[in-house]
């Protein structure tokens, strides 16, 4: 084992990195709880439960198998996680009927979080390959809730930073897709899950 696997399997690692997601989630939490106590709009509290529910499967998650040590995984994983907690409530959207997508999308982002469980991860790695409940229908239906839950927010939220962030984070969720399989698929039996389940975020469309 080298040393930058040791470094990420390590518990330091899990701990510090559990820290930083937690000052990065502290400050976006704070800004929309803000926000809500101005506006009371209820979807700042949705966005703020959403992301909750990702940082508490991070720092719950089980230890994995193998883990990718590929720069560009890391640089894939950390962008796509970190990227969204830096959007920022706007006094202005273009299509404030957009709470539903969102809405629609938190509720595909639970029911993926309890099929994964504690096999949720940021890196590509291996740890037990989940193909029950909503992983019998796409290979990410959690990637798929983030493109409902982050173009809602966009698009009542809608400011050129927001888009920006956006886009960023949609780049590295299309990459990170790629990478994660092309580690996953080293496993004969993700292989073999893969051939089963073809479709990657939309049922019979991609």
């Amino acid at each position: 084992m080298n040393s930058l696997s040791r470094i990420v399997q390590s518990q330091r690692f899990h701990v510090y990195s559990g820290m930083l997601l937690t000052v990065i989630y502290g400050l976006f939490a704070y800004a929309h709880f803000s926000k809500f106590q101005e506006t009371r709009e209820w979807t700042l509290l949705l966005i703020i439960i959403s992301e909750t529910l990702v940082a508490g499967f991070f720092i719950f998650r089980s230890a994995p198998e193998t883990v990718s040590l590929a720069p560009s995984d890391w640089l894939v994983a950390i962008g796509g996680t970190f990227t969204p907690l830096f959007l920022r409530p706007a006094t202005w959207g273009v299509l404030p009927s957009a709470s539903i997508a969102m809405t629609l999308g938190i509720i595909l982002q639970i029911a993926s979080l309890i099929s994964l469980n504690r096999s949720f991860a940021l890196v590509a790695a291996r740890r037990e390959i989940k193909t029950a409940w909503m992983y019998r229908i796409v290979r990410h239906p959690l990637y798929a809730s983030y493109f409902l839950i982050l173009g809602g927010y966009v698009l009542m939220h809608t400011t050129l930073a927001n888009l920006l962030i956006y886009a960023i984070t949609m780049g590295f969720l299309y990459a990170r897709i790629f990478r994660e399989e092309k580690h996953l698929a080293l496993d004969p039996a993700y292989r073999a899950y893969m051939l089963e389940v073809r479709y990657r975020l939309i049922p019979f469309i991609y």
